[in-house]
């Protein structure tokens, strides 16, 4: 008897100790911390991450700083990011830097399960966009138009998301487009303001210079709802090309080892920075439309893109690489 009221005593203050503990999810983070980023500065995620990051010291007590790293379709900064293994590495990213992995690439440096997400920001605004000049109102005008002249349109693309998204459009038309690669789409916004490239499909925040001179005129948006930027243009699904249709997702991602109450916690951070109007404002001057979530927001959202993807690439003949 004694034994075990001596073994119930010891139980107890192993409770209590444990109890008097913090948690790892209250005592993160015990240093700065870095968001790693897939584009080069003054990019519209790039934005949205540094508009988190100088409101977050507030939150965490910790510095958190941003760093750059493009190239590779976004596999440099994923690299990056899984390699650190550290809690205190994060990647802000669009999930367009990753969906689209398995079909481009034959062997990954990674695991979709590396990248756990934390919380969901935005959505950058895509959009489709034609040179004013050819006098094309809709994106019927436009598919009319590619039937009654094939071969005699071009579209400018960079690999990803939006060329995937594209090429299930023409699949599903039925038209004859000759894609224009490009490594610097800011480029290509100027060659379909001057008419040189009949078409492209990109953000927004890329159109919208040419937009404003009157050179790009924008058909419709690839949201399943319209842009509050641009109230009038219509979405790819109410413009009857619901084959268009694409959500330009932006997050946080942590690695897979962060516990989720941890994750539910900056998740929930993120949520309200999202969720504030002066964020919300600033992010709309960068074509992007907040859309606060946590962890099971963002994971259900990148698994819906995942598998409309996997849909296209199955529609189009793009088979996942071994």
């Amino acid at each position: 008897m004694r034994v075990t009221i001596a073994r119930a005593l010891a139980l107890l203050l192993v409770a209590l100790v444990l109890a008097a503990v913090p948690s790892h999810a209250q005592t993160w983070p015990q240093r700065p911390v870095k968001f790693i980023v897939p584009f080069g500065p003054g990019a519209g995620v790039d934005i949205g991450a540094r508009l988190v990051a100088d409101r977050l010291p507030a939150r965490w007590g910790k510095p958190v700083f941003v760093e750059n790293r493009p190239g590779a379709d976004g596999l440099v900064a994923i690299q990056a990011f899984v390699s650190a293994d550290d809690d205190h590495v994060l990647l802000f990213s669009p999930s367009s830097a990753f969906t689209v992995h398995p079909y481009q690439y034959e062997k990954l440096p990674y695991a979709p399960a590396d990248l756990a997400p934390i919380g969901r920001l935005s959505n950058t605004i895509l959009a489709v966009g034609v040179p004013a000049s050819l006098g094309l109102n809709s994106v019927k005008d436009f598919v009319d138009r590619a039937r009654a002249e094939p071969g005699a349109f071009n579209a400018a693309l960079v690999p990803g998301l939006t060329e995937f998204t594209f090429d299930y459009f023409v699949k599903t038309t039925g038209i004859t487009v000759t894609k224009v690669p490009y490594r610097n789409i800011v480029q290509a916004a100027t060659d379909v303001g001057e008419g040189r490239v009949q078409i492209m499909m990109s953000s927004y925040a890329i159109l919208q210079p040419q937009a404003q001179a009157g050179r790009i005129k924008v058909l419709a948006v690839n949201g399943r709802t319209r842009a509050p930027i641009l109230p009038d243009i219509p979405t790819a699904i109410e413009a009857g090309f619901p084959s268009l249709e694409m959500e330009g997702l932006v997050g946080l991602f942590g690695p897979a080892s962060m516990p989720m109450e941890l994750r539910q916690r900056l998740g929930a951070d993120i949520a309200a920075i999202a969720a504030d109007a002066e964020i919300g404002s600033r992010l709309a001057a960068t074509a992007q439309v907040a859309n606060p979530g946590g962890p099971a927001e963002l994971a259900a959202a990148v698994e819906a893109q995942r598998a409309q993807v996997a849909h296209i690439a199955k529609t189009i003949g793009v088979k996942p690489k071994q």
